[in-house]
């Protein structure tokens, strides 16, 4: 008696109901890692069966029979889902109801589907804590700096140069301040002359103006007056010159013989040698040249 209990329960724990008939549904994975026989089926969380039989098929997939208590009916289009139950990678079947009025009978073949276990869910969570780890480590390690002593006389030496340097800049404002008070005299003197120089900028201005309108006027005026009649007149007195340069240098008139001929020029300096010992000659002997008599005669000297 103690034998038949003992069987009984076995067959129980491995899915078997001996007692009461149940309909079997089939569903056919890749991967039934983690499931077992016995495991139960889910609906919601409530259990309406149990995992009654696993064999692997020449493809390598696995065929997983259920048992389902009668009472219960299976939409045609519902899906058997292998998922996780713990971190450990326990599985289970959960049964996502379909929405077919038409119910699968028994010895169907259900749609099968298998979700990743929770550690793989977690796996992004991890990543996430990991890296908030690395942070949390830089975090310390920087607090662990700021707590040494040395760091700390560097930061206490960093604040005391901060504070000498903004007293120096707070006496150098004060003397900035009082170099403006004492020169602002001065800093209106050169503003009232930055005025006056703005103002005769101005008239400069208008002189300027006025200026370039007398200039545009000249221009115009040049522009319609008789220019080519002026140039063409200088051309030919300039023309003239040279025909008068050509002549002198050919030798033709009195101012070529005067340039070019040496008769000519010795003559003229002989002429002005013997003018020159006339000159001389009546300012050493006058009365040779020159007869006075005050009763109106006398004689001439020899």
């Amino acid at each position: 008696m103690g034998i038949t209990i003992l069987i009984l329960t076995y067959s129980y724990l491995r899915g078997n109901d001996t007692f009461s008939g149940t309909n079997k549904f089939y569903a056919i994975y890749d991967s039934v890692e983690g499931l077992a026989i016995s495991k139960p089926v889910l609906v919601n969380g409530f259990q309406i069966g149990r995992v009654s039989k696993m064999d692997l098929r020449p493809d390598g997939r696995t065929i997983v029979q259920f048992k389902i208590e009668p009472k219960y009916n299976i939409p045609n289009n519902t899906l058997a889902k292998l998922v996780s139950t713990d971190l450990l990678g326990t599985k289970a079947i959960v049964f996502e109801m379909g929405n077919s009025k038409v119910y699968a009978e028994d010895e169907d073949t259900l749609k099968a589907d298998i979700q990743g276990s929770l550690a793989q869910s977690l796996q992004p969570i991890q990543k996430k804590a990991e890296h908030l780890i690395n942070k949390l480590d830089s975090s310390l390690a920087a607090v662990n700096k700021i707590l040494n002593p040395e760091f700390q006389k560097n930061v206490d030496r960093s604040f005391l140069s901060i504070a000498n340097s903004l007293q120096t800049l707070e006496g150098t404002t004060r003397k900035l301040d009082a170099l403006v008070a004492s020169q602002s005299g001065h800093i209106n003197g050169i503003m009232s002359n930055a005025e006056d120089v703005s103002v005769s900028l101005k008239t400069s201005t208008s002189h300027l103006n006025t200026i370039a309108t007398n200039v545009e006027t000249l221009s115009n005026d040049m522009a319609h007056g008789n220019i080519k009649q002026t140039l063409d007149n200088a051309n030919k007195a300039v023309a003239d010159l040279q025909a008068a340069i050509n002549k002198i240098n050919n030798g033709q008139g009195s101012a070529s013989l005067l340039l070019n001929d040496d008769k000519l020029y010795k003559n003229l300096n002989d002429a002005s040698a013997n003018l020159n010992a006339l000159f001389i000659d009546l300012k050493a002997h006058p009365k040779r040249y020159i007869s006075l008599s005050v009763f109106g005669g006398g004689k001439k000297d020899k």
